[in-house]
């Protein structure tokens, strides 16, 4: 009796486990779609182009329809059907395709959002989308001259007699149920292949597969009832033996292939053969067998012609692409980097407790402390590492932003981008979004003139915005620079004298152009829904002070602007200046400290409610003492502070009071807030070579104490 597995709703098979992945690659098709179809060229569009959009979306709607996600489904269906009509240059290429398929896209990007989050929140609507693409395919508006369609043949066609038998299409049968023949072989494992019949058993809906009699060595032959097509079968089989290994076909063209094979004579075979059928239209065929399957399309069923046999026969196997990367959880290389910096300190502290010892007595066991510490400091660049992604990450989100917001405000806009495979820290990565945002906006809105505007400055109708980054020294610089018409600093200086604050027209540039991060601070005359009203250059300081960095303007009315951010390559270790006061070490961070110098008394002045202030140079600075801050207790007979550690935050500078300099090296950041509590003018911890804890100041809060 033929070992038969029937697929059903009572499989105890969970789809669910791979969910994740499923989002995560349907997430980067979309990605890549996006990015393709704004670089695609409508005038001059290639097959490779055009053939790459459809791939994307061919996969979406492969694994939405696997998953029973049946409204992304739907709609990449019918983007597919767009695509495959303009990829075989059926109907002429307009902006409006490109915009539908943008909008299809963010609209698939919700429905799977909402399905990642298990069902929870509204239901997009997406009928007015699925007409506009069918408007489009039906070529309205964008058709070419095409022939009247020729008189359907029959669906179900012998097809023609070859040396070798190429795949068929599978004959149909009410419902939408395929009958199939799999031939899989030859392969030298025999095991592998009957997984692939645990797969009918397992996945819900799948269908059923029941063996059948093969005398070929090493192959074997299966009787299959599914509504898949074939690339989905072969794209689940592909998991266990090679595509190349698997022939799918239908009853009918394998029994015409053995009656064909008893013929004798020439004659008689051609009065056997029937005449090659077209590839039939997929408006044609029943929407069961319709729903994806498209002349070239991936797993389509292909019709060769006779003298082709031999050449295929001939033809070597692709070479399987490797994969050079793997998915792995974020809280995992979080985990990986906390242990790593935990032994960063353990190695620190074996380094100074071995201070003490005889090296002549010890000469074998300092030689393996130093090559710990030199494996442990290149393990630890290595475990950091892992973090770092490319900038191209970031700006990637802008072509579609800048080419929406340029329709919007009627301009033209060409987005330069530079270094993007310069890598930083995912956690920067996440948080510098959002203000390069605002810079971004700003630039278009503000700087970019209207195209008639350029003209007249005998400049090009269209601007360029350019997106930098770079690499220099220990940290990383961000620079978003545009042709535009700059910044005005006499339009600076009228508005900041309107808020009432102080300023003079002798102030240098730089310090000019900083006046547009004030709080609510604007040039724009009209306030819109883009800018204007004076809180996005705000955020965009306070987010980059909160990441350590610092933010320069640079501008020059009537040729541009630019704007550089300089950041840490990461968050996870900094380099800092640690400071003892009394008994307690305190660090701070390197990027902050300005210079550090032994006060006399009298350059020390108090004045109201006992603050005081020190004199450098000429300037005035406020003085504040750690000791006082954190309330710490001064033995007897221990000498008074005398040294100052200037430190800048937001343009503005203070003088620490400190003991003594101990020192500057490389900390490991430890979360104050995750492990204890907040605690004010502190943003973390760090443990010291002998063991004990050392916190890291806020300099921008002690700044801010200051004012």
């Amino acid at each position: 009796m033929a070992d038969t597995h029937q697929g059903g709703a009572e499989a105890d098979f969970d789809l669910t486990q791979f969910y994740q992945i499923f989002f995560e690659e349907a997430g980067e098709n979309l990605d890549q779609m996006e990015q393709m179809l704004l670089n695609l060229d409508l005038n001059e569009a290639n097959d490779e182009e055009l053939n790459g959009i459809f791939r994307c979306a061919h996969s979406i709607k492969g694994g939405s329809a696997t998953f029973g996600f049946s409204d992304v489904a739907e709609l990449t269906h019918k983007m597919e059907s767009l695509l495959d009509r303009l990829r075989r240059h059926e109907i002429t290429p307009v902006p409006e395709m490109v915009d539908v398929l943008l909008e299809s896209a963010d609209a698939s990007r919700s429905l799977l959002a909402r399905h990642q989050a298990g069902g929870e929140g509204e239901v997009m609507p997406t009928a007015d989308l699925v007409a506009r693409i069918s408007r489009l395919a039906a070529g309205e508006g964008g058709e070419a001259p095409a022939p009247a369609p020729a008189q359907a043949p029959a669906v179900v066609a012998q097809p023609v007699l070859v040396a070798e038998s190429a795949p068929a299409p599978a004959a149909a049968v009410p419902g939408g149920l395929r009958q199939l023949q799999i031939k899989i072989g030859p392969v030298e494992v025999l095991e592998s292949v009957d997984a692939i019949k645990e797969l009918f058993r397992d996945i819900p809906g799948l269908g059923d597969i029941e063996d059948l009699p093969c005398d070929e060595p090493q192959t074997r032959l299966f009787a299959v009832q599914t509504h898949s097509t074939d690339d989905d079968l072969l794209d689940l089989m592909a998991f266990h033996v090679a595509k190349e290994q698997v022939q799918i076909t239908a009853p009918a063209a394998a029994a015409a292939v053995s009656a064909a094979a008893s013929v004798a004579t020439p004659e008689a075979a051609t009065a056997a053969a029937v005449p090659e059928t077209e590839h039939l239209s997929p408006a044609l065929l029943p929407e069961g067998e319709a729903y994806g399957i498209f002349e070239g399309a991936p797993g389509a069923p292909a019709i060769k012609p006779a003298g082709s046999a031999a050449k295929a026969a001939t033809r070597p196997n692709m070479a399987q692409m490797e994969s050079t990367s793997i998915r792995v959880d974020v809280k995992k290389v979080d985990q990986l980097i906390n242990l790593a910096g935990e032994l960063v300190i353990i190695q620190a502290m074996l380094a100074q407790n071995s201070r003490a010892l005889d090296p002549s007595a010890n000469q074998q066991l300092l030689a393996g402390l130093a090559d710990l510490d030199r494996n442990t400091r290149d393990l630890q660049e290595a475990v950091m590492s892992i973090r770092m992604i490319p900038m191209s990450t970031v700006f990637s989100r802008f072509p579609r932003m800048l080419r929406d917001l340029a329709n919007k405000l009627d301009k033209k806009i060409n987005l330069v981008t530079q270094g993007e495979a310069t890598e930083l820290d995912k956690g920067l990565v996440e948080k510098i979004t959002d203000p390069l945002t605002h810079l971004v906006r700003n630039s278009l809105d503000h700087g970019i003139e209207m195209p008639e505007d350029r003209i007249k400055a005998g400049k090009s109708e269209v601007g360029t915005l350019t997106l930098a980054a770079s690499h220099q020294g220990g940290s990383i610089v961000i620079e978003v620079r545009d042709d535009g018409k700059g910044m005005s600093r006499e339009k600076i200086l009228r508005k900041a004298r309107e808020r009432g604050m102080d300023v003079s027209d002798s102030m240098p540039d730089s310090e000019v152009w900083m006046l547009i991060f004030a709080p609510g601070f604007s040039t724009a005359d009209v306030v819109t829904d883009v800018s204007g009203r004076g809180v996005g250059m705000d955020v965009v300081r306070k987010n980059i002070a909160a990441l350590n960095g610092s933010v320069e303007i640079d501008s020059v009315e009537g040729v541009g602007m630019r704007v550089s951010i300089r950041l840490p390559l990461t968050l996870a270790i900094m380099d800092g200046m640690s400071v003892g006061v009394c008994d307690e070490v305190y660090i701070l961070p390197l990027s902050s400290v300005v210079e550090s110098f032994q006060v006399n008394a009298a350059d020390v002045s108090t004045v109201t409610q006992g603050s005081q202030l020190v004199k450098v140079r000429d300037e005035y600075m406020p003085v504040i003492g750690l000791e006082r801050v954190f309330g710490v207790p001064r033995g007897e007979g221990s000498n008074r502070s005398d040294i100052m550690v200037v430190v800048e935050s937001d343009g503005m500078r203070v003088a620490l009071l400190v003991d003594e300099l101990l020192g500057q090296h490389q900390v490991v950041v430890k979360n104050l807030e995750s492990n204890y509590r907040k605690v004010p003018n502190v943003s973390g911890a760090t443990i010291l070579g002998d063991g004990t804890v050392a916190l890291i100041l806020d300099t921008n809060s002690l700044v801010r104490r200051a004012r």
